[in-house]
């Protein structure tokens, strides 16, 4: 009798189980449909509500890992990025660690976290249970880059793992933009020539003119021995225009710049077709 009633608790406990077990996989399977149809808000809450049945954490993986999905797509960076360390936490084998790994590397890029995402590639690379996905990272690590406007070493880390597109365009970007030092230094050495390495030729006339204009006045100034005239239109004029005319240089070419790579990264944003943080 006593054995009947242990196969009788036996069997209406594995019923319980495999009960529960059903209730959480329809639970995960309404929150993915939700995902699916991009109802990604109130996947959310499906995906919560399942962790909050799942008392074996048998799911803690997948809902932590879709919850950061959801708010990845949310624009809700912070969030998303709280989630796949849960989801990292919550992981059963290499291949979940790596994934949560990669989605916060992406979350961070996006978030412009360039040295935390930098620090969590160099983990991947330098852990041996991720050999095999070394070109993954690498290809992470140059998107980092073009986040880091370092579109130089963007295009040579796409070049080693043959991606001729990406790579083409981080050189070709790279090769537009204007050396920053050079606007600047060239414009001490002649006052208006950074303006016009930047293409801005109007300012680049203005200053050279104003600058020789004040020089022209300070120099009849000391000639006629007026000491005191050339010392006031020295430091009031002259270097005034002198040190404005460098500076605008550094600006123009800054403003340039920044011109050019938010080309580059709205046609990634919009226009290319691949994989993107």
């Amino acid at each position: 009798m006593t054995s009947v009633i242990k196969i009788l608790i036996l069997i209406l406990l594995v019923n319980i189980n495999l009960f529960a077990q059903e209730y959480l996989l329809s639970k995960l399977k309404f929150a993915d449909s939700l995902f699916s149809a991009e109802k990604y808000f109130d996947a959310i809450t499906e995906y919560k509500r399942l962790l909050f049945f799942d008392s074996t954490n048998q799911f803690s993986f997948d809902a932590n890992f879709r919850i950061g999905l959801c708010y990845k797509e949310g624009a809700k960076f912070d969030e998303a990025l709280k989630y796949f360390v849960f989801a990292e936490v919550n992981s059963r084998n290499p291949q979940q660690i790596f994934e949560s790994k990669i989605y916060q590397v992406r979350i961070n890029i996006l978030r412009r976290s360039v040295l935390r995402a930098e620090k969590i590639l160099n983990e991947l690379e330098n852990d041996l249970r991720f050999i095999d996905y070394q070109e993954e990272v690498t290809y992470w690590r140059a998107w980092n880059k073009i986040f880091s406007d370092d579109w130089e070493a963007a295009a040579q880390l796409f070049s080693e793992i043959n991606e001729t597109y990406l790579a083409n365009l981080c050189l070709n970007t790279y090769e537009n933009l204007y050396s920053v030092d050079f606007a600047k230094y060239s414009s001490m050495v002649l006052p208006g020539l950074g303006q016009f390495y930047t293409g801005e030729y109007l300012n680049g006339i203005l200053s050279l003119s104003w600058n020789i204009l004040s020089a022209y006045l300070t120099i009849s100034a000391f000639n006629a021995e007026r000491v005191l005239d050339g010392i006031v239109t020295a430091n009031l004029l002259w270097f005034r225009f002198y040190r404005g005319n460098f500076q605008n240089a550094e600006k123009f070419a800054n403003a340039k710049n920044i011109s050019i790579t938010n080309q580059s990264l709205l046609f990634l944003q919009n226009d290319f077709i691949g994989l993107k943080p």
